[in-house]
């Protein structure tokens, strides 16, 4: 039998890499059933990117490989950094700081069990 690994990526997402790993950690090796449910309740912004992103994947899997969803689990993870959004932000005595807003780059990679 042949495994075929599927993956989904989602590109210039508006939330750091840093805080999108945090819940990335926590989905990684799980079962996608379970990996959806822990998301759905996940009060953190990026567990909405990350669960489009899982759900992507899923149907990737279901129409390009043909694979059996509940037999699905997250081999691989990760979030990487996008270009960043550089803005000015005016300051005392006519100074300025710079703002950056960061984007990422999150990628899955699903497998059968």
């Amino acid at each position: 039998m042949i495994v075929m690994e599927t993956k989904a990526e989602a590109r210039f997402v508006r939330i750091s890499p840093r805080k999108a790993r945090l819940l990335m950690n926590e989905v990684r090796g799980k079962r996608v059933e379970d990996a959806l449910l822990m998301l759905a309740y996940a009060p953190q912004k990026s567990a909405g990117f990350i669960k489009k992103l899982i759900d992507s994947a899923v149907a990737n899997a279901e129409h390009n490989n043909g694979c059996d969803v509940d037999s699905l689990y997250i081999k691989r993870i990760y979030g990487n950094e996008g270009p960043t959004l550089k803005r000015w932000r005016p300051r005392a005595q006519g100074r300025a700081t710079r703002i950056r807003k960061r984007t990422s780059h999150l990628t899955v990679i699903l497998d059968e069990l």
